[in-house]
This record gives C-alpha cells, sequence and structure tokens, in this order.
C-alpha cells in the first residue's frame, strides 16, 4: 500500500547538454520507452500517484509523452538548478500533507523500486538522508565529503572539489536521491545560495546547511550498485540499456520462455511473455505487446503493441505494429502488419504482404505480394499475389469486402468501396470497380488481341 507520508519530487527539467540532442533528457530512450518512465514505474508501487515531476526544458514535450498525470507535473521556468527546481515544488509538496519528500533525479532509469523502499525506510531516523554509491569512475557526480569522525559534512559538485579545502577524494559520491523531512527543510531552503562555477542552486548544498544547524544527516551507502548511476551522456545510455536489456531477457528464460540467441534479443519492459512461447534471435519486441505460451516469433523481426495468439508462428524478416495475430495463424517471412491488422485463427499472411487496418478472416490466405488496407476479408477466402485493395482516393478512405470463401485472382486491383461476396470468383488481372455478388464471377481486364506476326522492332 502506497505509504502516504512520503511524497515523491522527480527532477526532470534539465535540458541535458551532452547528450546532442534537442529532446530533453529525460525522454532520450531505453528500450523505446522514455527514462522518465523507468523512474516513475519504481516509484508507483510505493507512493502510487504521490510523485510531483519538476519539468522545464522541453516541458510540453514532457508532459504529452505522460498522459494521465495532469496536475502532477510542476514546471520550472527557468533551470537554475536542482535545489531552484526543489524550491519551485515546494509549495505542491506541502499541500500534499506529507511529513517526508523524497527527491530523485529524472535521469535514474535503472533505479528499482527495492532501492527506493529502503531509502524510505529512513524515515523518521534523521532530518535528511541521502544514497551514495562508490563507482569505479565518479565521473561528474558530486563527492560526498566526510570529517575525521566518518560523519557527513557536505556533498560538493565535482567541478567544485578542492582536495586543499575538503580533503583527499574518498571515491564516495551521491547518487541523487534524498528523503527530506519537509518541516526540517523548510527554513534551509531560502537559504540556497548559487556561488559556485555554475552560477546555480544545487539541492546538494542542503547537506552542509543542515550539518550547520545541527540536523540529523544519513548518507545511505549502497557499495557500487549501478542502478542508482545517473545518465549523462550518450555512452552511459546504451551501457543502461545493454544492462536493462540483459536483465528483463534473463527473467523471461527464467520464468520458462525459449529465447534462442538471447544476447539479441530485445524485450521491453511493458511487453508480456508467457512460459512456453518461443524467441528467435535478433528480434525486437517493444510497447504493451503480449506473447502468449505456444507463440513463435521468428528472427529479425521488429515487433511493438501487437498480440499473439497461442500457436502463431511469426517468420523472419517480419514488421508488425498494432496488429493481432490469432490462434494459429501464421506470418511472414517479410510480412508487414501495420495498425489494426488482424489475422484470425489460421489465417495467413506470406512474403511481402502488407496489412493496415484489415481483418483476414479464419482460414484465409493471402499468401504473397498483397496490399490490404481498410479491408473486411471473411473465413476461407483466397487472396491471390498481387492483389490490391485501392482505399484511398486521395481525400478519403474506403472500405473493401471479401466474403467467406471468396476467390480473388492474382494482379487484381479492389477499387473501394467495392465488395466481393461470399464464394465469388474475381479473375486475375481484373480492376473491379463494382460489387461482386454472391456465387458470382467478376472479370474486368482489357481484350487481348493475338497478331498473325511478331511485331517488328522500330
Amino acid at each position: 500500500m502506497p505509504d502516504m507520508n512520503i511524497t515523491a519530487v522527480v527532477l526532470a527539467a534539465g535540458k541535458g547538454t551532452r547528450m546532442h540532442s534537442p529532446k530533453p533528457k529525460v525522454l532520450q530512450t531505453l528500450l523505446n520507452e522514455p527514462m522518465l518512465y523507468y523512474v516513475h514505474a519504481a516509484l508507483e508501487p510505493l507512493l502510487g500517484e504521490r510523485v510531483l515531476t519538476v519539468i522545464g526544458h522541453g516541458a510540453d514535450m514532457v508532459e504529452a509523452a505522460f498522459p494521465g498525470m495532469e496536475g502532477r507535473f510542476v514546471e520550472q521556468k527557468e533551470q537554475l538548478g536542482t535545489g531552484h527546481a526543489l524550491q519551485v515544488a515546494w509549495d505542491a509538496v506541502k499541500a500534499t500533507g506529507s511529513e517526508y519528500c523524497l527527491v530523485i533525479n529524472g535521469d535514474t532509469p535503472l533505479v528499482t523500486t527495492q532501492s527506493l523502499e529502503r531509502m524510505a525506510g529512513v524515515a523518521g531516523c534523521c532530518d535528511l538522508a541521502f544514497m551514495t554509491i562508490t563507482p569505479r569512475d565518479p565521473a561528474a557526480f558530486g563527492r560526498v565529503v566526510r570529517d575525521e569522525d566518518r560523519r557527513i559534512s557536505a556533498i560538493v559538485e565535482a567541478k567544485d572539489y578542492d582536495m586543499n579545502v575538503h580533503g583527499p577524494v574518498t571515491g564516495e559520491v551521491n547518487a541523487g536521491i534524498y528523503l527530506l523531512k519537509i518541516s526540517s527543510m523548510e527554513p534551509l531552503l531560502s537559504e540556497l545560495g548559487n556561488d559556485n562555477k555554475s552560477g546555480e542552486y544545487y539541492i546538494t548544498d542542503l547537506i552542509e546547511l543542515a550539518v550547520s544547524k545541527g540536523l540529523t544527516v544519513d548518507g545511505v551507502q549502497c557499495g557500487d550498485d549501478l542502478s542508482l548511476m545517473g545518465i549523462n551522456s550518450p555512452r552511459e545510455l546504451v551501457t543502461a540499456e545493454n544492462a536493462l536489456r540483459r536483465q528483463i531477457v534473463e527473467a523471461h528464460i527464467d520464468s520458462g520462455v525459449i529465447i534462442h540467441s538471447p544476447e539479441t534479443v530485445t524485450v521491453g519492459p511493458k511487453v508480456t511473455v508467457e512460459p512456453g512461447a518461443e524467441i528467435f534471435g535478433h528480434c525486437e519486441v517493444y510497447g504493451t505487446s503480449t506473447v502468449a505460451a505456444g507463440a513463435r516469433l521468428g528472427s529479425y523481426t521488429y515487433i511493438t503493441d501487437s498480440t499473439f495468439a497461442s500457436g502463431c508462428d511469426i517468420k523472419q524478416f517480419c514488421h508488425i505494429e498494432g496488429a493481432e495475430v490469432g490462434p494459429d495463424a501464421w506470418a511472414g517471412p517479410y510480412a508487414r502488419l501495420r495498425p489494426g491488422a488482424v489475422l484470425k485463427v489460421g489465417a495467413r499472411v506470406g512474403n511481402f504482404v502488407e496489412m493496415k487496418k484489415a481483418v483476414l478472416g479464419e482460414g484465409s490466405k493471402a499468401s504473397h505480394l498483397t496490399y490490404l488496407g481498410d479491408a473486411e476479408v471473411g473465413a476461407g477466402a483466397n487472396i491471390g499475389a498481387g492483389t490490391i485493395t485501392c482505399n484511398y482516393d486521395g481525400k478519403n478512405k474506403f472500405v473493401t469486402k471479401i466474403g467467406d470463401g471468396a476467390f480473388i485472382g492474382s494482379n487484381t486491383a479492389l477499387v473501394a468501396p467495392v465488395t466481393v461476396g461470399e464464394n465469388a470468383l474475381v479473375g486475375a488481372g481484373s480492376t473491379i470497380t463494382k460489387d461482386v455478388p454472391d456465387e458470382g464471377t467478376g472479370i474486368a481486364r482489357g481484350k487481348q488481341i493475338n497478331l498473325k506476326r511478331r511485331m517488328k522492332k522500330s
């Protein structure tokens, strides 16, 4: 049950200059999900909706990426540092009535609910706590300063650290996750200054202020826990993404999913794969896709937001987005299923077939070189090679309906809106502009002319 005594503040206003992208840093993706998604996902089981997110650079883009969170964003119009971000959010924090505030950077996508739960457990023991790590490379992380008795005295940003003033580097750095007692921090926030090389207001200065006021400060040591590392560069982003990919794939294998060449398989965090499913190497599955037990996903296939029923078989080199593949249906190789494509039980889509907003009925086949767009195909129909549903007239989209048991000959153009009835036949090479009745035959092609002699070349 969410702890109603704590409100979280996620700091997500920064530009992320070192990412070399016009996109806000927290919208950079890992496994096709923005890094901010992972922070929210870690907080949600612990705090529910008691999560405020401070946004600034690209604020509209961030809000658009997270629909349904209206009222939980706080805009930092000027990005004057992490301390300033907390000051901007402070009134909203106090309005929740919480006793503590958990502050976390939005660029820590590997953070786990377990780590945050450990941090929340410190509530009631001190006025201010923060997590520390000892990575091999401290990079640009703020340095933790301790006195001779190993007590916390300050956090100093890397660019401001002076060994002559602060002492030898210990290797312990700030992980950017804080637990603040709201009543204790209230008078300190206004004392934050910007007398540093960046000219910014640092949240880390609260540590030294708290120590100077005699408040209790605790550093929660987490060793070299890489899940707490923030992301500041493209290299750090891809390193974190690779770590997350391995973690997810290994978890699926442990649950009973057969994954061939797992080092080449990518499965997104929202994907559901049931034990007994089978995935082959160089396959990418993203979004809210669901893969049932007994389903098979072939190599070199890209999938997002799609559903695969038991017994279905996706062959190699397919691109599938927003589609539904029913029991014992199969697609590929080289098939493209676009949003709204539905394959019913036992339906078959072969090589170089594209479907968009179309239903292929039970047992129906479109084996090769076909486009089905805005189409409704009944059960047991056969769609010949080269068939096209001409669904767009330049202004509007129209539907093509093909009845149960219909046979569409090769190289046919069906000009929508048009209906081909049940058990009807369309002759190869036809351009059908009028409805074909049930049990009827439609042929619409130019008359063949044979000459008695071969035409001479000009």
